[in-house]
């Protein structure tokens, strides 16, 4: 009788990914999104503003995440597209609507509504060139949805530290016009840096000096910390229009792409 062979494992258990992990973390930061909104409603807009931050640190988690496990399901990048239209698209409109732009009513619609629109269509438009091979490698295509959320936070925080109040008219028609132009960079063609390490060995000097120093400018003043952090982000993109990135941005993205979406 001929013996048994050797039991051994199977090959397809070398090198298992964890397709489930990266989902996890997608999947926190959709609720955490969530319980943003259900905050901002109930008046506490510190934690709402609070839990943004929270979802973008969740969104570049599942990105690391996904690349350290080797998982690059076009599932994962679906449901990650889903979970940042509620974490930085409709948690944010909620938020700004409940913090600053009550005042409007049902007519705060036409003010939170086009940057939950912009959102989606940015959202669109990054998965189309992402899955065309059209997407630049060193800029994004307009202003990216998580900055548009992290500039609405940045805001309050910033205004928080005001010595000062501005009357609810002023604050109402200060922050419908920067809601709308957020909408607008959205779904710009405006150059805005992407912060996307290929060979971290060569980089590596310059992420631990960057990682220090906002770690220690966190711990000392996070509230102003975060608010510039955003703000800064959020006007790199017309100053790299004003060093002369924009025009060939604009013109291969219609091109390609033809309508904003």
């Amino acid at each position: 009788m001929l013996d048994a062979p050797p039991t051994t494992e199977p090959q397809h258990r070398t090198g298992l990914k964890i397709e489930w992990l990266p989902d996890i973390v997608t999947s926190i930061s959709l609720l955490l999104g969530c319980l943003s909104l259900l905050s901002a409603f109930d008046g506490r807009f510190e934690r709402a503003a609070t839990l943004i931050y929270v979802c973008l640190v969740c969104d570049v988690l599942d990105g690391l995440v996904a690349r350290a496990s080797h998982v690059t399901a076009q599932f994962g990048a679906e449901y990650d597209s889903l979970s940042d239209l509620v974490a930085f698209g409709v948690a944010p409109a909620g938020f700004v609507f409940s913090w600053a732009l009550k005042p409007l009513g049902s007519w705060g619609l036409l003010v939170f509504g086009p940057f939950v629109i912009a959102a989606a269509l940015r959202l669109a438009r990054f998965n189309i060139q992402s899955a065309t091979g059209l997407s630049s490698k060193r800029r994004f295509v307009g202003l990216p949805v998580p900055g548009a959320a992290a500039a609405i936070a940045g805001l309050f925080f910033g205004y928080e530290l005001l010595p000062f109040s501005l009357s609810i008219t002023i604050m109402c028609a200060v922050m419908s016009a920067i809601t709308l132009i957020l909408a607008a960079l959205m779904v710009s063609r405006i150059p805005y840096p992407l912060f996307k390490v290929t060979d971290i060995r060569e980089y590596a000097g310059y992420m631990i000096a960057i990682t220090i120093g906002a770690l220690i400018l966190l711990a000392i003043a996070p509230r102003l910390s975060v608010s510039v952090i955003a703000i800064a982000y959020l006007v790199s993109g017309p100053i790299l229009i004003l060093r002369g990135e924009g025009a060939s941005m604009i013109q291969s993205g219609s091109t390609h792409l033809g309508p904003v979406r």
